[in-house]
């Protein structure tokens, strides 16, 4: 643990006496009112400034300050920094940093100020002037920017020194807007969309009078209403983060201010103060410990906000600091300087000094609270602040937020741009037409068809044409796309939250959809990167079944004889016998307690080594009422089940251990403690009972401990062996316990040879190792047990039902890699029936390069190349190569831990860890830190054609959440950080199933259908103005009556597809969860991608010409049947919108797959409506008050009076319509889709009765796994016994005479 001090030699530093000295005899850069330098000569004088110091002679150097004084003047401010000089050995004088002044030891460094200009000539920011810092400050300067921070100097209780350096406070800032940037800043945001600055520009063209033919609130309309739409959306979106961050940066906290504490708010706190911190308290900052409430100044942290793991660790303060303890005089004359590294992102690394009174002490990681971590069984503690805010490694690792777009949107603005060119081609042909049709006829027939004023030969003409068709045809990409676009993700978010059946009763969580722009995504998912801690599991570990001396204990049976399945209704074993018991422990099998109750030796003995071998800290606050705090969720486990069948572990000292057994208190002498390490997989316990028996006990991993046993324990391995495969086979962490009774004479030499192993110099842990295999042989084998580490609800289901979907689960972790096998094995995700898990665990890059080839030669050798690494390329940034998709020969699964996983994630692994993760069926990564898990997200979306998703529960998972496609967080035990950093939110990790199958399908299938179908009908709608181009001169007459121009895509076809899109459903949510085969095709993109739209436009210009060509036959040169002509031209515009609206009606019938009584009030309403409009609009009494406006009188009732007309109709729907039944029909039967073969199945079972789904339990593993899953890091056993951990006045004064069943116990 690195309790030892490390002392560094005392530095000869004259800390700030000469500074303040120094600084007045050196110029600091012209007067006050003097003019600054141009940005642009600040790199140039100082790079003067650098080449003259570095002439100057050694023992001369007060020229070169004043040389960098007059180089930078104007621009920088210079002043002579004594303390940036670096430590030396005494007796020796200081050489300076940087390679600049390395031949001047005398040379005193300057510190260069340059930032934020406070006043004229005044710069507050001071960095180390050395050669490259000058520069580099200078180039900072040069383009107006801070200098990176390189190393951070601060003093404690010194706010106006720390201020200089302008450090960031504490507060943090996730808000995008205030109430004055919001407006600019948002519509700013929104003209980058090229749909909003095209229908800008198409407003402007419709403001000037010469190549207008359209109103000007046609597009304004739309436009605004989109932009305030989408401005509410984000005006809310960004309030949310206001809150949040409110709520955050106004946490209390304590503040050392004046020699007495002061409550303060988290966002006032600054780098240099020192704060109290209590119990349970989050940590508020990156804090370096200084003293604590325990002895030795230990303080345990839980850090499952920054890695996921539940597991408590123990940090300790220096002990020079210890001893101020919580004296708030001593605390505030406390002066030390600390100096260490710049801000970054690595959780387990810190590296600095601490200068008091002229010595320093060495600062690592195992001194630092880090922000995000809890403190726990810790009275009170007190911190100096290093990093706030944006620069504790917590947030450091958070990533940045990234603006997320759907595949549907990018491929929409492809279209788009597409449709823009489209558009242009249109409006040329058109302009070309006209200026030849105006050359060749519109010249002669200027009497009465006159020229505009400006406009004097055909060209001129044409190009006026030009704009004026770019504003007739420019409905082809309506700006009510988007608005429509804005409902359906909207009305699809609401379906999210309302869905009962992703209601969480028991926290009263409803499914959050945080942010509504990504619905159709959850459609598409192809990986998801899961965390495993809280998301996966519930944190909580249960002592489920054991095995002792042969027999298996956990199981219940029924009267006949058969095993049963237990259930919340199954009796529970009574525990009142003792008082002592935990209430919260469940157990069912009642023959163990029996056997307890009736003094089974080898029960008894089974339940002493569980309460007597491990390294628990109990903590009693009020008499009888325990709470154990242990380094590993196992080891709390083991004990809490000792303690409820009777044995209960009460107090430790470091020389012995207290316990209840059955009743009466014994005090057994602790001598020694064999710790836990990953090598052993084991830990024992040497005690000698108040008998004076001594025994060894010893639990750890079956397959180390089964190699200790004496051999006359074979029948009884046995046995036990075959209780571990049942009990692996339903998911349950096992673990052997055993025992060995010791010689008094060999113990007391063996104790001996350890003592002198534990004080060698040299190869202390080969000689301690050595022992401990000498004492831990001819162990008796006592049984094992079996602890289950809950899974959350469904998760093993979900999985499964997700892997049938297509879908790949990556587990990201920052466990260790037993522990998270364990638990692939227990959710499905790994299982026996795969051909190979690879175990990626090399220490270099050759290593690791290696074994992720020699998995991927075997899951696919047909593709491998050779093995001279040549198929291996190095990733170019900024440039993506997509990989194809591979299929492997058979199901594997990968799993590779941390280490490894930094060499593969190097620019020259990137590709061979993709190619070869993807071929397995099941990922799992361990001991990632939280930038590795985006940094992994980043490389499936840089190199896969397929869409993410990521879903955690904690502050760890934040970073990943940010950086894949989806962002899912979990409401669970671990706080809210990663559900405010994510686009949808609920309570269980089961509820993703339903959010991918039934909500994120229907979103998808129902944009898919809206934008074919929107596509199809502005297509239609506007390609009829093309054709008419060619029969009216290109004269940029509109084919329509101008009001239905503004009224087709807002009122008369803007309901029905929105039914459409809001209602469709081709199956219901129960056949879409028992068939996931139906979520492969949006995988795939196969319901709207290029293809897709290239047949809708195909079919808009075939409807089109229909919908043109057979009004123009139906009218021209015909009559009504009074005689009268109907060949007018507002007969014909009529006559054609009414096909159009009809045809593209029936259409979206043909569309909607799911009929509900909306749908068909939409689609007759709105053909009602139009009707009426059209009757009321063109009546006498409209045309007589606003004769302007409604130049249409009477052609409505004078043109669908006629029998031929609607005949016109019905050949127009006719036509427009066969081709796509026909061709849906054919396909189906020539070449159905996955889809259309699950859909036929789906409608034969629903003309059956419903069966019940038989409950099938789920097949497990039935490969042993060991569940020792202690802390990573040693275990506590030195710390143990060497007492530091202990307080001076121990609460559990009373062991050794206590008695639960005392009459003080019983009254």
């Amino acid at each position: 643990m690195g309790l030892q001090q490390k002392h560094l030699p005392k530095a000869p530093l004259r800390p700030t006496q000469e500074a303040p000295q120094a600084q007045q005899s050196v110029p600091t850069g012209g007067p006050s009112g003097a003019s600054r330098s141009p940005p642009g000569q600040i790199l140039s004088q100082a790079r003067e400034g650098a080449e003259l110091v570095s002439r100057s002679p050694p023992h001369s150097p007060s020229d070169a300050p004043t040389a960098l004084v007059r180089a930078c003047k104007g621009g920088v401010r210079l002043a002579p920094s004594a303390s940036c000089l670096l430590p030396t050995a005494p007796g020796r004088e200081q050489e300076p940093r940087g390679s600049l002044l390395r031949g001047a030891p005398r040379m005193p460094l300057f510190g260069l100020q340059v930032g934020k200009k406070r006043g004229p000539g005044k710069f507050p920011l001071m960095q180390l002037c050395s050669e490259s810092s000058l520069l580099e400050a200078a180039e900072a300067l040069s383009v107006g920017e801070k200098p990176r921070e390189q190393e951070r100097q601060l003093r404690s209780n010194n706010r106006i020194f720390n201020l200089q350096f302008e450090y960031a406070k504490n507060s943090i800032k996730t808000a995008k807007y205030n109430v004055f940037t919001f407006l600019p800043l948002n519509l700013f945001e929104q003209f980058q969309r090229i749909a909003n600055a095209y229908f800008l520009s198409l407003l402007i063209l419709q403001l000037i009078p010469q190549i207008s033919s359209l109103s000007w609130f046609t597009t304004v309309v739309p436009l605004v209403l989109v932009l305030a739409v989408s401005a509410a959306k984000d005006a809310i979106d960004d309030f949310n983060r206001h809150k949040s961050d409110k709520q955050v940066n106004n946490r209390p906290v304590q503040v050392l201010l004046n020699g007495r504490l002061e409550a303060e708010r988290w966002r006032n706190v600054e780098v240099g103060d020192i704060i109290r911190l209590e119990n349970n308290d989050f940590v508020t900052a990156d804090l370096l410990l200084l003293s604590s409430s325990e002895p030795h100044s230990l303080t345990y942290i839980e850090t499952v906000e920054l890695d996921g793991e539940t597991n408590l660790k123990v940090k300790q303060a220096l002990s020079v600091t210890a001893e101020v303890g919580e004296d708030l005089q001593r605390l505030s004359s406390f002066n030390g300087e600390v100096r260490c590294e710049a801000p970054n992102n690595k959780l387990d690394k810190f590296v600095g000094t601490l200068t008091i009174k002229g010595e320093k002490f060495a600062l690592d990681n195992e001194k630092m609270l880090l922000r995000g971590c809890t403190i726990r069984n810790t009275d009170w503690c007190f911190g100096l602040v290093i990093f706030a805010g944006p620069d504790t490694k917590l947030m450091q690792n958070s990533g940045r937020t990234t603006f997320k777009r759907t595949s549907i949107d990018r491929l929409m603005n492809t279209l788009v741009l597409v449709i823009f060119a489209f558009l242009a081609a249109m409006c040329l042909i058109l302009a070309f037409g006209n200026s030849i049709w105006e050359y060749k006829k519109g010249y002669y027939f200027q009497v009465y068809l006159p020229w505009a004023e400006d406009v004097h030969s055909a060209p001129v003409s044409g190009f006026l044409m030009f704009w004026s068709y770019v504003i007739i045809l420019n409905t082809v990409v309506p700006i009510s796309l988007y608005v429509s676009v804005e409902i359906i993700r909207l009305g699809n978010s609401f379906y999210i939250e309302w869905d009962r059946k992703m209601y969480y009763p028991l926290k009263d969580t409803p499914a959050q959809a945080r942010t509504t722009t990504l619905n159709e995504e959850l459609g598409q998912i192809k990986y998801v990167f899961s965390d495993k801690t809280g998301t996966l599991t519930q944190n909580i570990m249960v002592f489920n079944k054991c095995s002792i001396d042969g027999k298996s204990y956990g199981d219940v049976y029924d009267v006949e004889g058969h095993r049963v399945e237990v259930t919340e209704s199954t009796p529970k074993v009574d525990f009142s016998y003792n008082p002592l018991t935990d209430s919260k422990f469940s157990f069912y099998d009642s023959s163990l307690v029996e056997s307890v109750k009736r003094g089974d030796a080898p029960t008894h003995k089974f339940f002493r080594l569980l309460c007597l071998c491990h390294t628990v800290m109990p903590e009693e606050k009020e008499q009888g009422n325990l709470v154990y705090q242990a380094q590993s969720p196992d080891e709390g486990a083991l004990v809490t089940a000792a303690r409820s069948f009777g044995f209960v572990f009460r107090a430790r000292t470091p020389e012995t251990i207290t316990v209840v057994e059955m009743g009466e208190t014994v005090v057994y002498e602790l001598l020694a403690i064999l710790d836990f390490d990953n090598v052993r997989k084991r830990m024992s316990v040497i005690v000698r009972s108040p008998k004076g028996e001594l025994t060894l006990f010893c639990k750890g991993a079956d397959t180390i401990l089964y190699e200790h046993l004496h051999p006359s324990c074979g029948a009884l391995k046995e046995k036990t062996t075959q209780h571990l495969e049942e009990f692996a086979g339903e998911g349950l962490r096992t673990l052997v316990v055993a025992y060995k009774d010791l010689d008094e004479a060999y113990l007391e030499g063996w104790l001996q040879r350890h003592h002198e192993a534990n004080t060698a110099l040299v190869e202390r842990e080969e000689k301690l190792a050595q022992l401990y295999e000498e004492i831990e042989a001819d162990l008796m084998l006592l049984g094992a047990t079996a602890i289950e580490d809950k899974l959350q609800d469904g998760v093993p289901q979900t999985i499964e039902t997700l892997a049938k979907a297509q879908v790949k689960i990556w587990v990201l972790t920052g466990d260790k890699q037993e522990t998270a096998v364990n638990i692939g094995y227990s959710c499905n995700m790994l299982y026996d029936a795969m051909e190979d898990i690879f175990f990626i665990q090399g220490h270099s890059s050759q290593e690791v390069q290696q074994e992720l080839r020699k998995a991927r030669k075997k899951m696919k050798p047909d593709t491998f190349v050779d093995d001279d690494g040549s198929e291996t390329q190095i990733c170019t940034p900024g440039k993506s190569q997509i990989l194809p998709e591979e299929q492997p020969n058979g199901e594997y699964g990968l799993v590779i831990n941390g280490h490894s996983l930094a060499y593969a994630l190097e620019g020259n692994l990137q590709l061979e860890l993709v190619r070869t993760a993807c071929l397995c069926k099941a990922v799992i990564c361990c001991r990632v830190t939280p930038l590795q898990k985006a940094q992994v997200v980043e490389l499936v979306k840089k190199h896969k054609k397929a869409v993410t998703l990521a879903i955690g529960d904690g502050a760890n998972d934040v970073s990943m959440i940010r950086a894949a496609h989806i962002g899912v967080g979990i409401s669970g035990q671990e706080g809210m950080q990663a559900v405010l950093s994510s686009d949808f939110a609920f309570a269980q990790f089961r509820y993703l199933q339903r959010l991918l199958l039934v909500h994120g399908r229907w979103s998808y299938i129902r944009m898919c259908k809206f934008l074919a179908y929107f596509f199809y009908k502005n297509f239609a709608f506007t390609l009829v103005h093309f054709w008419y181009g060619f029969f009216s001169g290109f004269s940029a007459q509109t084919v329509y009556d101008e009001w239905f121009i503004t009224l087709y895509n807002l009122v008369y076809t803007a309901l029905p597809v929105l039914g459409m899109s809001l209602f469709d459903q081709d199956v219901d949510d129960r056949w879409s969860l028992q068939f996931p085969q139906l979520y492969t095709p949006g995988q795939q993109n196969l319901y709207f991608n290029k293809r897709e739209f290239g047949k809708c436009v195909l079919y808009s210009i075939y409807s089109s010409l229909v919908l043109f060509f057979v009004p123009y036959g139906t009218v021209v040169n015909s009559v009504r049947s009074d005689g009268k002509a109907v060949a007018d031209y507002q007969s014909f515009a009529l006559m054609a919108q009414t096909c159009l609206l009809i045809v593209v009606s029936v259409q979206m019938g043909l569309d909607t797959a799911y009929w509900t009584a909306v749908n068909q009030l939409f689609i007759w309403g709105s053909l009602a409506v139009y009707f009426a409009i059209t009757f009321t609009m063109y009546s006498d009494g409209s045309y007589l008050v606003f004769t302007a406006s409604f130049p249409f009188i009477g052609t409505a009732r004078n043109t669908l009076n006629q029998p031929n007309v609607w005949l016109a109709i019905f050949l127009c729907v006719t036509l427009c319509v066969l081709p796509v039944v026909g061709f849906r029909f054919v396909k189906m039967q020539l070449r159905p889709t996955i889809s259309d073969k699950v859909l036929s199945r789906v409608r034969e079972l629903q003309k059956r009765p419903p069966v019940p789904l038989p409950q099938r339990r789920l097949q497990r593993s039935i490969s042993r796994r060991s569940g020792y899953a202690f802390s990573h890091q040693h275990g506590f056993g030195a710390l143990i016994t060497s007492g530091r951990n202990m307080r001076p006045k121990s609460p559990f004064g009373m062991m050794g005479s206590f008695s639960p069943n005392s009459e003080k116990h019983k009254a």
